[in-house]
């Protein structure tokens, strides 16, 4: 039998009514399938930490800490979690160092004006200091049925978007366009099917979808969860999403963080758009 997965929305843009957490323009999940626990993205800010506290969920047993970017909205909370494990470190108190799965650019500074870096506070070479690294291109499997995709092949022109409009600064100090490689997501084998969880998706939710079902061999997609970034997409861009998306027949699209109430009302007409929000809980 395929292990279940849970997950649980600790940051989004919302939060569900009656529930009172922290929202911030972020993201950050709590995976927990086949005895490991997994957090994925970190939000901006300490708020992850305190939803979790809150929710009276310990993140001082995680396994992984696994990265779908490294903009500083789901990066930025990587402070305050290496700032709880040395806490606990110093306190006797047990804990893990997670291992930390993310796409080797994920660390590279990232410009776009007036910010000099939009992508994390903390350079590679610190995060080596703090946890067991895993930078990877290619799909990394976390158990086995999650795996991070990495790299996703740009397959659709349509989501192209306004990737490589800005900067990005590569080792040796050169600059050059962001095509924002270093975007991927999870993929989970349940036994109705794919689940997809994504961050922001920059490299397009089709083509993660359609690189996870080519990863995993599985071409039924059970949900999507995550963040699309169709903030102001054109039109054109909904309607081509949208009907991709129809044609997966998914059982529910969770489309939270980056996205639109104008692209989720869109994209209703196509597909079964769902509420997502802090304090959600979904199993699979």
């Amino acid at each position: 039998m395929t292990p279940r997965l849970s997950l649980t929305v600790l940051v989004d843009n919302s939060t569900l009514t009656d529930r009172y957490f922290t929202a911030e323009p972020a993201l950050s999940f709590l995976l927990e399938t086949d005895g490991k626990k997994i957090l994925f993205d970190t939000g901006y800010s300490d708020v992850f930490l305190r939803n979790a506290e809150k929710m009276q969920i310990s993140l001082l047993d995680l396994d992984y800490v696994v990265l779908s970017h490294g903009h500083l909205d789901h990066t930025g909370g990587l402070v305050s979690l290496i700032r709880l494990l040395n806490e606990a470190k110093i306190e006797d108190q047990p804990h893990n160092i997670p291992e930390l799965v993310a796409h080797p650019r994920c660390f590279y500074p990232k410009e776009k004006q007036p910010l000099e870096n939009i992508g994390s506070i903390l350079s590679e070479e610190e995060v080596r200091r703090q946890f067991v690294v895993n930078l990877s291109d290619k799909p990394v499997w976390i158990t086995g049925d999650l795996v991070f995709l990495g790299e996703i092949p740009r397959r659709f022109p349509f989501e192209a978007g306004d990737l490589g409009k800005r900067k990005i600064v590569l080792p040796d100090g050169s600059r050059e366009p962001d095509h924002l490689l270093d975007d991927s997501a999870l993929a989970f084998r349940s036994e109705e099917g794919l689940v997809i969880i994504s961050g922001c998706s920059h490299a397009g939710i089709c083509n993660i979808t359609e690189y996870a079902r080519e990863t995993c061999n599985e071409k039924h997609v059970r949900d999507i969860i995550g963040g699309f970034h169709l903030l102001t997409p054109e039109p054109k861009r909904l309607e081509k999403t949208g009907k991709y998306l129809n044609r997966l027949h998914p059982g529910a699209v969770y489309a939270c963080h980056c996205t639109s109430l104008a692209a989720k009302i869109a994209l209703a007409d196509f597909c079964p758009m769902q509420e997502a929000g802090v304090g959600m809980k979904l199993e699979w």
